[in-house]
């Protein structure tokens, strides 16, 4: 019996211990897991930080700033991010060029959010891109406190940003539609340092941005056609979407109730 009962204690602990092992390395595996887990989550949440400064121009570090980047982040495919970004330093560098001062939070989150407007969870169904991007950012800004004053004059960078009124508004103003235009046409990048336009490609690269674009802005054509009409897209929409008949400057004043 003693026999027995030592082979059966024995027996039992040796259950107890390779439970408790088993314990052990299943709670390890989940806290390798969790851990990974955290990694893979901090890994995606950093990929959009930036850095301090990018060729010599300082990145806004703001809460509202770092909002706006998240969003722009969240809701654009990445070589559109990316454009974002490069809006705004392209835009600062000619600034900085000229010697002209300006809001650098105000003129950041413009950048940041100035082409909302082309996606479509954000599109109204007859404004243009421009205006519904604005609208979204001001949306955005009023719920977080923003001051109302800074908050129009981010919505005119957003609405103007593809017309030349934004050359005869603010510095923000045009820092954005400046930015944006160099960064789709190349106009004034030979004003620009080489050393520095090669750090701004490093950091954000264009990643195909030309055919990307090019065919986001197809899509808005597609999705609403007549928004555009008056608008910087307005010739791209009426030569690619067919079995839309699309008004004309002659087809109004013909049409108007006044006789001369």
């Amino acid at each position: 019996m003693r026999g027995l009962f030592e082979r059966t204690e024995h027996a039992r602990r040796n259950h107890v211990r390779s439970r408790r092992a088993f314990l052990v390395t299943l709670v390890g595996s989940a806290a390798w897991v969790i851990r990974g887990a955290a990694l893979e989550r901090a890994a995606m949440s950093s990929a959009r930080v930036l850095p301090d400064t990018v060729g010599g121009i300082a990145i806004p570090n703001t809460a509202v700033a770092h909002a706006a980047l998240d969003l722009a982040a969240g809701a654009s495919p990445d070589f559109l991010f990316n454009h974002c970004v490069r809006t705004f330093l392209f835009g600062a560098l000619i600034s900085q060029l000229h010697g002209v001062r300006y809001d650098a939070e105000v003129a950041f989150i413009a950048s940041a959010l100035h082409d909302l407007g082309l996606i479509e969870r954000y599109s109204s169904k007859d404004e243009p891109f421009e205006i519904d991007g604005a609208d979204a950012a001001k949306r955005f800004l009023r719920q977080r406190g923003f001051p109302n004053a800074r908050i129009e004059v981010i919505w005119d960078a957003i609405a103007m940003h593809t017309s030349a009124l934004s050359g005869h508004k603010g510095p923000e103003v045009a820092l954005v539609g400046t930015g944006a235009g160099i960064d789709v046409f190349g106009g004034q990048l030979h004003l620009l340092a080489p050393a520095s336009v090669a750090a701004v490609l490093t950091y954000f690269p264009r990643l195909q941005f030309n055919s990307g674009f090019e065919r986001l802005l197809l899509g808005y054509c597609q999705r609403k056609p007549l928004a555009q009409i008056g608008t910087w897209t307005d010739v791209l929409c009426r030569s690619h979407v067919r079995g839309v008949a699309f008004p004309t400057i002659e087809q109004g004043l013909k049409a108007s109730p006044f006789k001369e």
